[in-house]
């Protein structure tokens, strides 16, 4: 997908939410148990009660790598149930020697056919690089993260007086352009986003942290705007544990429509 082609969706729906799938199995209400893959039938009515109001799918391997050959059909069925519209995002965190990232790549890009994967940016150019050589492809490399350890390394102080983060921004910029390359910025750094945007004006930011995390969407929102939005808000559990029950997939809706009312609002001020 094209950063055109995402910005016509945030627009066409007034929403730039992305929901997280971050399907944890102790989380999923029982009822649900009588399925063949309760993980996959949990996504699938996510999916059908959000669809219209995000422009984006996040699942976190972590949720389906911990169940193993299972955890990996119940992504495989996901992917493919996600309407062909919206941007998927491999929230993999991956990043290692080029030889090693081109074979994650392969497993995101080829194999499962996601438009962008999380890029872990400590080992450097040669670890991003094989990601950034698929073409449509996408790369969003971790900047500033939303948890609390961000604070241990990321706003170090550099020699030349640059932030890491910054430092990391900078130096990835010289690798992919606005057209392959997103940053993960964090929404519980609201105060970072003015300078966040001065650094990457073009770029897509991946945002986490609203919802459950406590980030302050309007705040995030009226720094880091550009001309395409720019943004990808995403909520998992405040969205997709909104309820337990036998209506979770209405609850679900229900938080969706909250968020996504929010961020029609913003885009209509703007």
């Amino acid at each position: 997908m094209t950063r055109q082609e995402l910005y016509e969706q945030i627009r066409s729906k007034r929403s730039y939410l992305c929901v997280g799938l971050d399907t944890e199995w102790e989380r999923l209400p029982r009822h649900l148990l009588k399925y063949d893959d309760p993980v996959f039938e949990f996504n699938k009515q996510i999916i059908d009660a959000t669809r219209d109001l995000c422009v984006c799918y996040k699942p976190n391997l972590a949720f389906y790598e911990a169940r193993g050959a299972r955890g990996w059909e119940s992504l495989r069925k996901t992917l493919e149930y996600i309407p062909k519209e919206h941007f998927t995002i491999a929230d993999a965190k991956r990043g290692d020697i080029g030889n090693t990232s081109t074979q994650y790549a392969r497993a995101f890009f080829q194999e499962l056919s996601f438009d962008a994967v999380t890029v872990a940016p400590y080992m450097g150019e040669d670890s991003v690089a094989p990601f950034l050589a698929f073409e449509g492809k996408w790369v969003i490399l971790l900047a500033l993260t939303s948890n609390a350890g961000s604070r241990d390394f990321q706003l170090d102080t550099q020699e030349n007086g640059q932030l890491l983060y910054e430092k990391v921004m900078r130096r990835a910029m010289q690798w992919g352009s606005p057209d392959n390359l997103m940053f993960v910025c964090g929404a519980t750094h609201p105060e970072k986003f003015a300078e966040l945007r001065a650094i990457a004006p073009e770029h897509f930011f991946l945002v986490p942290g609203i919802g459950a995390q406590g980030g302050d969407l309007e705040g995030v929102s009226s720094f880091g705007f550009n001309d395409h939005c720019g943004l990808l808000v995403n909520s998992s559990r405040g969205i997709i544990f909104a309820g337990s029950g036998e209506d979770f997939a209405d609850k679900a809706r229900a938080a969706a429509l909250v968020v996504q009312g929010e961020m029609a609002g913003i885009l209509g001020e703007g």
